[in-house]
C-alpha cells in the first residue's frame, strides 16, 4: 500500500524543503510540484512531495490516516470515529460519480 501523507514546510530551498507534522520531519525534494514557501502543505511520498495541498485537504487526509492507524493498532473505537468528512466507502454511486468526475452508471 502506498500512503502520501501531509507535511507542512518548515524551512524551504531551492527543489527541497524541511516539512514536518505527524510526529515526523524530513527533507524533501520538491521539484515536481515547484518552488514552496514556509507554511505550505504538501503531500510527501517516498522522500518527495508529490502534490501541494491547502489546509482543508491536508487536514481531512491526516483525518482519514488517524482512522487508519487507530484500525492498525487495534482501537476500535479510534477506527470507527467520524474523520468530519465523508469517506468514498460510505458515499452512494452518485457520490462517488460527482467526486470522480465518472458517469455514475459506469461505477456499478
Amino acid at each position: 500500500m502506498c500512503i502520501g501523507f501531509p507535511l507542512q514546510v518548515i524551512e524551504a530551498w531551492r527543489d527541497g524543503a524541511l516539512v514536518g507534522g505527524r510526529g515526523r520531519a524530513e527533507r524533501v525534494d520538491t521539484r515536481l510540484v515547484g518552488t514552496v514557501q514556509p507554511g505550505d502543505w504538501l503531500l510527501i511520498f517516498n522522500g518527495a512531495a508529490r502534490e501541494r495541498l491547502d489546509a482543508v485537504r491536508a487536514a481531512e487526509i491526516g483525518a482519514a490516516l488517524d482512522l487508519l492507524e487507530a484500525g492498525l493498532a487495534g482501537d476500535a473505537d479510534g477506527a470507527a470515529a467520524d474523520p468530519g468528512f465523508a469517506l468514498p466507502s460510505a458515499m452512494s454511486a452518485e457520490q462517488l460519480a460527482a467526486l470522480t468526475g465518472t458517469p455514475s452508471g459506469d461505477l456499478r
